[in-house]
């Protein structure tokens, strides 16, 4: 049974491979905003900060199956797009969503794509934020990034994914030294992404997306949603940092594509405004569903 709080609620819902976790936070009348996160298999705390939002209107958070307070079934099948598509369906279904915003950050970008792309009914606006949407275009990014990084972290990075041995401890601090300049600019980490991060989903991110953001070798590859953004007839916010490894260029082209979009810059952020200027940040957000519900009245 969900847990009632005054303003949140909070449960399980039953999906195909196992049980999803939810979380509500609701004050405000609004359309509700049910959020994506990343990864795949990065747990929703670092999105926390988007609760702001909700004196507005409710905020759906929740954990994609095989991470966080989700269920982690050992099963690797279940590590596809469409079986995530169809669980957002299945979520957005289950807490009644008629009408919904979507916010997907980086892969859960992707996510909202896709599902926008099956043309649901009721589906009000995206919030693309720090978007992945041509894969291809995002390892043109990445490789000039590395370029970037000091001599002697570029050859060991380079080493180990050349050996097959990503996983050794030497590579992990390699990669932290280009997630402190791309991923986030703060110093330390809010604790609510290492939380999040203490809660990834590794076989889940493994699989679909591989060791790093920037080695990528699981099923999400080839993914490019290119070829399809100008069928997207919705309105569309793109965000993303001026750091950001889903980089500000890409985005601003992004962006071009989208026949009703707007896009917002971050100038003191990487790949998590939403943590590195919060305030501005959610400012921006709730104008911008603000005007969308406006035009719809």
């Amino acid at each position: 049974m969900p847990k009632q709080g005054d303003d949140r609620q909070e449960g399980y819902i039953a999906v195909p491979g196992g049980q999803i976790w939810y979380r509500v936070v609701r004050a405000g009348k609004g359309v509700p905003l049910l959020t994506l996160h990343g990864g795949p298999g990065t747990p929703h705390d670092y999105l926390e900060p988007l609760e702001g939002l909700a004196h507005d209107r409710p905020v759906i958070f929740y954990d994609q199956l095989g991470c966080g307070k989700s269920e982690r079934p050992d099963d690797p099948s279940l590590w596809q797009r469409q079986r995530f598509v169809e669980e957002l369906e299945q979520i957005r279904q289950a807490l009644k969503l008629e009408q919904v915003h979507l916010f997907g950050h980086s892969w859960g970008s992707m996510l909202a794509i896709d599902y926008a792309l099956t043309r649901p009914p009721g589906l009000r606006s995206l919030i693309l934020a720090s978007p992945a949407l041509s894969i291809p275009r995002w390892l043109q990014d990445m490789e000039q990034y590395r370029n970037n990084l000091p001599d002697d972290v570029q050859m060991i990075l380079k080493q180990h994914e050349n050996n097959g041995t990503t996983d050794s401890e030497e590579y992990q601090q390699a990669a932290m030294v280009f997630y402190r300049q791309y991923l986030c600019r703060l110093n330390p980490w809010p604790e609510l992404l290492e939380r999040t991060l203490a809660g990834e989903g590794t076989e889940v991110y493994q699989t679909m997306w591989g060791p790093s953001e920037f080695f990528m070798t699981g099923n999400l590859l080839h993914y490019d949603a290119i070829p399809y953004l100008d069928t997207v007839d919705i309105p569309t916010l793109l965000t993303c940092g001026r750091y950001d490894e889903a980089a500000p260029e890409t985005t601003a082209w992004y962006q071009s594509l989208l026949p009703h979009s707007e896009l917002a810059i971050f100038e003191q952020s990487a790949h998590m405004p939403h943590l590195e200027e919060t305030p501005k940040y959610l400012r921006v957000l709730s104008n911008f569903l603000w005007r969308v519900e406006s035009l719809n009245m």
